[in-house]
């Protein structure tokens, strides 16, 4: 009996491990992912708020291995990185780029969806002295995906700023830096030979700043505006509404320029930060929000450029975390949609643009007790949610908020709902296998109130849901998570209950 419970641990085991394959898709929203954090979550808890919010594309500013272990099966699409830091030894070395191929990719690929590296950021703006070797560093890393048959499968790029386009208004204008010429154009034979994408991080909040008012508020957030206030190109006598496609429409014909007409633009970096100092008053959580929000409207609307309407721009917002240790003005820090908690820093305007990043908490959802389950069940699940699963039950003993009723049922329901959260609203974390189900009605009852709950820290109660972070461990200094995957030690309980019973 006890091999037969070996045998079906092991195949549902490696029933989960089996990856799905990626689907094809137009233009999307991606999200960058900052690590300057004083509390950065865990990996898996970073995943979970990935999976909680539909986002099924990121940008990683390393190759973490630990996120991508957490990334492995779940169908989100990666783009790793390489600092600016290394980017000398590689552009210097085919074996030193090999060798991080094969650290930083192979290891991974393909339970890990890469679908792209980055090999730097900002090189040409940045960091001059790596200028000579940014082509070589990426012709490096394709020669070293190559040589394992994955060139057709993993782009190589390195974002731009847009502040190497020359007069990027009007767009039909726009020429990049002839003194980077010797770095650009085999950057862009590069990326035509290869099929891949030019990067470009575009920030309209920074030339809105340093326009001293000739670019209008409105013109910047993609708010409507009236004909008669847009923004026209008197070559080509085409009109924009908004900072974000000229910038787009002033790369392409940047590229045009240098006789490069087929490259397609991956918009790397793009958002607006939602804090700021005195000298920054437009950085205010309602400008982030009506700019996230209507960049997010725009890219899914597969509306494209006025150059080149209908064509994919898809973009990955800057950025997932609001960064609190990251160095430079207050701004700097506040450009995140969430705080480290999980929390979103403020609610995205995105009635019935889908379900990516659609953290609108009026539409809450709760995890409890599934009816008619069975209270063995329930009781394993509770243990566990309370023991492995690493949440505060302590509102549940005896003369607590949420002690009453005293049952195995509400008991459960606190437990239960209080994990889903802790997991960023995964689906996947509420089941405690089949005790559980999703549900919009707000369990909180009296003083108890539930995570999630719009009436959160009334009465003076509140629930902490905070993501335990990379460095949280057990009573014991054991972290947890090394020993327990989701909801495998609540279903070991109850096999291990099963087999009591026949036996």
């Amino acid at each position: 009996m006890a091999s037969l419970l070996l045998l079906s641990l092991s195949l549902l085991v490696l029933a989960s491990a089996s990856p799905s394959p990626p689907a094809d898709e137009g233009s999307y929203i991606g999200v960058n992912i900052g690590t300057d954090l004083s509390d950065m979550p865990h990996p898996t808890q970073v995943v979970a708020l990935l999976k909680a919010q539909q986002i099924r594309h990121i940008r990683l500013y390393d190759a973490d291995p630990g996120m991508l272990i957490a990334l492995a099966n779940t169908g989100i699409k990666v783009i790793i990185s390489i600092p600016n830091d290394q980017l000398l030894g590689i552009g210097q070395s085919n074996s030193t780029a090999a060798n991080w191929v094969k650290r930083n990719v192979i290891a991974h690929y393909p339970a890990t969806t890469i679908t792209a590296i980055s090999v730097g950021s900002e090189v040409l703006t940045s960091l001059s002295n790596a200028a000579p070797v940014l082509v070589s560093a990426i012709k490096n890393v394709h020669a070293a995906l190559l040589s394992s048959n994955l060139d057709r499968l993993i782009k190589v790029s390195t974002p731009l700023s847009t502040s190497l386009i020359l007069d990027p208004f009007p767009p039909s204008q726009a020429f990049f830096n002839r003194s980077l010429n010797s770095v650009i154009v085999p950057l862009l034979s590069f990326l035509q030979s290869t099929n891949s994408y030019l990067m470009m991080n575009v920030y309209p909040y920074y030339d809105y700043m340093q326009s001293n008012g000739v670019i209008p508020l409105d013109y910047a957030l993609f708010k409507p505006i009236p004909p008669n206030k847009e923004a026209v190109d008197a070559n080509t006598l085409v009109r924009y509404s908004n900072a974000f496609d000229a910038m787009v429409d002033a790369t392409y014909f940047a590229m045009a320029f240098l006789n490069f007409t087929n490259i397609p633009v991956l918009i790397t970096e793009s958002g607006w930060p939602s804090k700021g100092e005195t000298n920054e008053p437009d950085a205010t959580l309602d400008n982030a929000n009506t700019y996230n929000s209507n960049l997010i409207r725009h890219v899914l609307n597969k509306t494209g450029t006025p150059k080149r309407p209908g064509i994919a721009v898809s973009t990955y917002i800057y950025e997932l975390y609001n960064e609190d240790t990251k160095a430079g003005s207050l701004s700097e820090k506040n450009w995140g949609l969430f705080n480290a908690n999980g929390d979103p820093v403020y609610v995205l305007r995105l009635t019935n643009s889908g379900s990516v990043l659609a953290n609108d908490t009026t539409n809450q959802t709760y995890c409890t007790a599934r009816e008619g389950a069975d209270p063995k069940m329930l009781q394993a699940a509770l243990d566990w949610a309370c023991g492995p699963g690493k949440i505060d039950c302590s509102p549940i003993k005896q003369g607590e908020t949420c002690y009453e009723p005293d049952n195995v049922i509400a008991h459960a329901n606190y437990a239960f709902d209080t994990y889903y959260h802790q997991t960023g609203n995964d689906p996947d974390a509420c089941n405690f296998n089949g005790v559980a189900s999703i549900t919009t009605t707000d369990p909180s009852h009296g003083t108890c109130v539930f995570a999630g709950s719009r009436g959160n820290g009334r009465n003076g109660t509140s629930v902490n849901i905070t993501a335990p972070s990379a460095n949280s461990t057990t009573s014991s200094g054991i972290r947890s998570d090394l020993y327990y995957s989701r909801g495998i030690w609540s279903i070991l309980t109850v096999m291990i209950l099963n087999v009591a019973n026949i036996l």
